[in-house]
């Protein structure tokens, strides 16, 4: 992949959305749930006064809304800043 984000964005690649729940049912996918979880995939250099702490393969949480969609050969990642981020699990 040849992307790389500026200063403090990241890319980071959503967990897919669960397909069924934990007592067996199908969740269709007009019901499912944007995924709030994903792994880093590319950091910036971070700003001079906020060096970045993410690093690449990180697994975050961040808000729901966080983030702008972005498709690169067919898959989709989200490009946000790393205040967007809520925690590293």
């Amino acid at each position: 992949m040849n992307i790389r984000p500026l200063a403090d964005r990241v890319l980071v690649e959503p967990k897919e959305a669960e397909t069924k729940t934990a007592s067996g049912i199908y969740i269709p996918d007009t019901a499912k749930e944007k995924p709030q979880q994903g792994k880093v995939i590319a950091v910036g250099s971070g700003k001079k006064d906020e060096p970045m702490e993410l690093k690449v393969g990180d697994t975050v949480l961040y808000g729901k809304y966080s983030g702008t969609e972005i498709t690169v050969d067919g898959k989709d990642y989200l490009m946000m800043r790393q205040s967007d981020v809520l925690a590293v699990l």
